[in-house]
Order: structure tokens, then sequence, then C-alpha cells
């Protein structure tokens, strides 16, 4: 699918994520930012000024920034709770485990539904953080089906990172558990004497981080970056979405970005997708492999879920997105090269 650009996004505004979150996530154990790179050998090949990753490689002893909104929800759900709960989640591997390692932490119990195409050994991480794991034979929104189906059961609750119709409260504190990343990414630049960025590049499954992002940015003064959702070609369905200006569940297929194959965007995400994001663009497992080599040669471990931010910087590029000489790009790579081994060989 061709690029999708819209002009009107950067003046759309909505209120901040509450500022309780960051303050929380300071309070656990092991909490450090993550690293905010400058790559200048990535701001030549793009033309522009500079270019920064942010480098989600190992946040709080885990692979992937996911464990961000994990824990900020369930620290949220334990407050209200009377008892132990059994935390039930379907994944395509990162926020399984962020789920499982937070359960195991807290004392918590957890079960965790991995859809077809995850690769053993991120279904084998999961387990090891002493989770039950249930293998789904079918995609991802079927694995969530079985996964709220299961959560219906005495001392269960569903900590899934997708919302629906009556399902929303747990996703949007999910959601408010990423604005610690954005607003790292804030001190990070400054210290490094940059302003805002001009273009913010976010990897998308259904949609969340994104939606984090687009809080994030659209409750400041207008107007802020622009903001590129990256989506793999196998399952665009926020690009077909915002391509038909409706929510739809598209198809999936088979994709090294495991972690964003994702038929159906978020329920909560999609009006702060419709409304805010600037531009989308899908990608080719190559074009995420490339650039997951490129970025481990300038010494970031990136996997393929994460290297598609710098691959949609390509691809929006190569069909016509301009990028000023002087401007500022900021690339969210969620994942390291660990969190999915299926992108070892991949070219």
């Amino acid at each position: 699918m061709p690029l999708l650009t819209r002009s009107a996004a950067r003046l759309w505004t909505c209120a901040p994520a509450p500022a309780d979150v960051r303050v929380f996530h300071a309070s656990l154990p092991g909490y450090a930012p993550t690293p905010l790179t400058e790559l200048p050998a990535l701001a030549a090949d793009l033309g522009v000024a500079r270019v920064f990753v942010k480098d989600e490689s190992n946040r709080l002893g885990l692979p992937a920034f996911k464990v961000l909104g994990a824990s900020w929800a369930i620290h949220r759900l334990l407050a209200a709770a009377d008892g132990p709960l059994t935390l039930v989640t379907a994944t395509d591997g990162n926020h399984g485990r962020a789920v499982a390692r937070t359960a195991r932490l807290l004392g918590q119990r957890a079960h965790v539904l991995v859809p077809k195409g995850v690769h053993p050994a991120a279904a084998d991480a999961i387990a090891t953080e002493g989770a039950r794991v249930t293998h789904v034979d079918g995609p991802y929104d079927e694995a969530v089906r079985r996964a709220a189906e299961v959560a219906k059961e005495p001392g269960s609750v569903l900590v899934q990172d997708t919302a629906w119709p009556g399902y929303e409260e747990i996703p949007g504190w999910i959601v408010e558990g990423y604005s610690t990343l954005f607003a790292e990414v804030d001190d990070q630049l400054a210290a490094a004497g940059a302003e805002s960025p001009d273009l913010v590049a976010v990897p998308v499954g259904v949609g969340s981080l994104a939606q984090a992002a687009v809080t994030h940015y659209r409750s400041r003064p207008a107007p802020g970056p622009s903001l590129l959702s990256v989506e793999p070609d196998a399952a665009p369905c926020v690009l077909t979405g915002l391509t038909h200006g409706r929510p739809l569940s598209v198809p999936t297929g088979d994709t090294a970005m495991a972690g964003l194959n994702c038929g159906t965007p978020s329920g909560l995400a999609w009006p702060f997708l419709r409304d805010g994001l600037d531009a989308a663009v899908a990608v080719s497992d190559s074009g995420s492999a490339r650039a997951a080599r490129d970025l481990a040669a300038l010494g970031i471990s990136s996997g393929p879920c994460g290297a598609a931010s710098l691959a949609g910087v390509r691809a929006a590029v190569a069909q016509g997105l301009v990028l000023e000489s002087a401007a500022t790009v900021v690339l969210i790579s969620t994942e390291g090269a660990a969190a999915n081994p299926r992108s070892h060989g991949t070219g």
C-alpha cells in the first residue's frame, strides 16, 4: 500500500497522560531511562541534521518496551484487588513476557496465550517467567478472543493491550504506561541540545504505542512533530483503516515483525490514530531486516519490529515524504534483537 499523509494532524489536540506514571516507573527497582542514541551516519543517509534512536533493547531487564505498560496497568489492578489474581493475556511475544515478569515479581499468576507464528524461543521466554503458556492455532486476533474467554474464569483478569467496546479501562492504563518512554525522550533531546523533533517514527501493531505518542505530542501547543506509523505489509490494519476512513480488520500473513502482526486496531487507539497521525506506511520484511543490520552496524541492537521505524522512514521518503535538511528525526526502536529470534539471518 502507498504512503498515506494527512496535513491536519499536527493541529489536533488532546489531554496529556497522567504525570504520576513516570513517578511510578522511577520507583521500580532497576529503573533507568533507556538510551537515546544519536547516529550521524543515519542523518547523512536520510539527508537531515540529526537522527536519534530510542533504544528499548533493555527496559527493566526485558528486551522490549512493553513492561512500561504492563507494570503500570497491573499496579492499578492490584491496588483495587481483594486477593491474588491470574493475569491473562494474548501476545505476539513481548507484551506476554512483560505481564508474566510483572506477575512473578508481584506474586501473582499469569496465563499467556500465544498465536501461531510466534517463535518457540519467545514462547519459552514467557514460560521461564513462571507463566502458563497456551498455544493457539490461529492468528493474533484469535488468541485475543481466546484470552478474553479464559479471563472469565473466577480469579482471572484480562490484561490486554488492545481495546474494544466494553473493554477499555485496562488497555487505557497500558497506554498511559508507555508515556514514560516519550517523557524520557524529551529530557534526553534537551540534554543533547536538540529541540522538539520534527518527525517521530513509531512501529504499530494494534496501535497502543502510537496512541501514547499521539497523546504525548498532541497534548502540547501545536504544531508538534510529524508522527509516522509503520506496519508490516503483511498486517497493515491502521494504514488500511486510515485509507478508508474507518477502523477495519485485515487478514494477516507471515512476517518476521511478529510483534506487529495484528489484524485489528485497538478501538481505544483508533480515534487518536485517525486524528493525530501525520503519515502511515507499510514495510516489507526485507526492508526491516536491512534496517536491523544497519542499526547493528552502528551499535544498536534492534529486532525486526524495532527496526521497522527506520525502514518506515526510508520507505516514506522513497514515496515522497519530504524531510527538511535541518530536521531532527526520532526513531522508536521498540525491541532488541533478543526479543525476536526470527530476525537472525532474515533478509
